[in-house]
């Protein structure tokens, strides 16, 4: 039988492996860092009550030469217990009173030791000697311990941290207007509007209603009206039967309303929520409305419900008003005459240039990370003022907000030839920036001159949501 050759393929593996073993051998560069193992349990709580820390560590697996694995090999979560007795001793008491008795800046002298909270660094256990001018660093704190009384941080590893909406400590991650962690705002919709009827004094006039669910509740106005809220049993909460109550805190719905009164015609009322049930804005007429600013956060799926019940109930359903709202015309007459149209709307300048190309993905990602605001809406409007463009839009999505975005918005931009110029009545995927004047007499959205306006698509939501994962922290 005939002996089998290597062929040149086989010949070229075993030099590929002996070169590899000897630069190993012979100390060649490091090809990246090392893997982590899996995180191990998390440990039972530091504290027996009220709030503490739980750990949970992992491993580093590496070889010779190989860098060390990116990240912490720890990692602290807050854990919540009921609260603390009354006249239970405060963690850093104790860690202070471990030293009673025991000798410290000499072999004679004892001190009993109270916690100092006056020194620079609050993570470290400064102690003060009773009925003495001075006070002693026994080095850093325990984690778990609070930075400070009343404080939400607690100290770890020497540093005062706060834990984000996921419970980790020293967590970037927030609650949105929505209450998701880490959220968009895009589970939710912002709803504002104005009550502006007014009807026969010295009785009660409903407002809105605030269904279950809603979030960031704020209303108010300035005149001697006042406003009353009512649960669903038709039980007042604040200002009811003819009685007015006293400015402060009250419960309603499974959230605190703070209700505020100033010495001036102000009054307004705010809750965090979520609402567990339905509430009923109304307001006693005093004199005439001025108009009552409302808001509130509500989820998507209980809009549709909401804008029913509103009809059910004959309110006018108003909608949100821009950040600028100009002088309506008086009532048009019943006779047929030309009706001007709602926003002027003259063709595109003939001699504009053209936009410049503003296709590809590092545009997407510099225009989505660098902006304020970036939503798909609806052009509604445009009107040319002087040396800019003002497009009324409706807000249909939002992915992305600093602050927030009303149902409908003015956004500018620069010039009478905008690039890239939006059509009447086409859905986009705009992002843009916040521009507030110096002397904050003016806040707008800008469209900057070849920003990113797309028109929306499916496509184009999948690619603006996931430049969003790259975006810089």
């Amino acid at each position: 039988m005939g002996k089998l050759r290597p062929g040149p393929h086989t010949l070229w593996n075993l030099l590929l492996l002996l070169w590899t073993l000897l630069n190993c051998s012979l100390g060649g560069s490091a090809q990246g860092p090392g893997e982590w193992t899996l995180w191990g349990s998390w440990s039972p709580c530091s504290s027996s009550c009220g709030r503490g820390l739980s750990v949970r560590s992992r491993g580093c697996i590496r070889f010779p030469r190989e860098e060390l694995c990116w990240g912490n090999t720890h990692e602290y979560r807050l854990c919540q217990l009921p609260d603390c007795p009354p006249g239970a001793v405060l963690f850093r008491d104790l860690q202070c009173a471990l030293y009673n008795g025991h000798p410290v800046l000499g072999p004679q002298k004892t001190y009993q030791w109270v916690p100092f909270y006056g020194a620079p660094n609050q993570c470290d256990l400064n102690c003060l000697a009773l009925g003495q001018a001075f006070y002693h660093s026994f080095g850093r704190v325990l984690d778990g311990t609070p930075c400070s009384p009343g404080s939400q941080g607690l100290c770890v590893a020497g540093r005062c941290l706060s834990a984000g909406c996921d419970g980790l400590m020293g967590s970037d991650a927030r609650e949105d207007h929505c209450g998701r962690c880490g959220g968009a705002n895009d589970s939710c919709l912002f709803v504002q509007r104005v009550f502006r009827d007014a009807g026969a004094f010295a009785r009660y006039w409903n407002v809105t209603l605030i269904p279950e669910g809603a979030r960031h509740i704020r209303a108010s106005h300035r005149s001697r009206n006042h406003l009353a809220l009512m649960v669903s049993d038709g039980s007042y909460v604040l200002n009811g039967n003819w009685e007015v109550s006293p400015p402060g805190i009250y419960e309603a719905a499974g959230t605190h309303v703070v209700y505020t009164r100033a010495t001036g015609p102000e009054e307004t009322l705010h809750a965090a929520g979520p609402t567990s049930q339905d509430l009923l804005l109304q307001v006693l007429l005093q004199e005439h409305n001025p108009g009552i600013q409302f808001e509130f956060w509500l989820p998507r799926e209980r809009y549709g419900p909401f804008q029913e019940q509103t009809q059910a109930l004959d309110w006018s359903l108003r909608q949100p008003q821009p950040l600028e709202v100009e002088p309506q015309p008086p009532n048009t007459p019943t006779a047929p005459v030309a009706i001007p149209p709602r926003t002027l709307t003259p063709s595109p300048e003939p001699d504009c240039p053209p936009c410049p190309d503003t296709r590809g993905r590092a545009h997407r990602l510099l225009h989505y990370c660098g902006s304020d605001f970036v939503f798909r809406a609806r052009v509604l409007g445009r009107l040319y003022q002087a040396q800019e463009t003002r497009y009324e839009v409706r807000v249909q999505l939002i992915y992305k907000n600093r602050s927030p975005l009303r149902a409908l918005e003015y956004m500018w931009a620069p010039g009478r030839c905008p690039c890239p110029p939006l059509a009447l009545h086409q859905e986009y995927l705009l992002a843009a920036r916040r521009l507030v004047s110096s002397d904050g007499t003016q806040d707008r959205l800008l469209l900057p001159h070849a920003g990113y306006a797309r028109p929306w698509s499916p496509a184009e939501d999948s690619r603006a949501r996931l430049v969003a994962r790259h975006c810089p922290i």
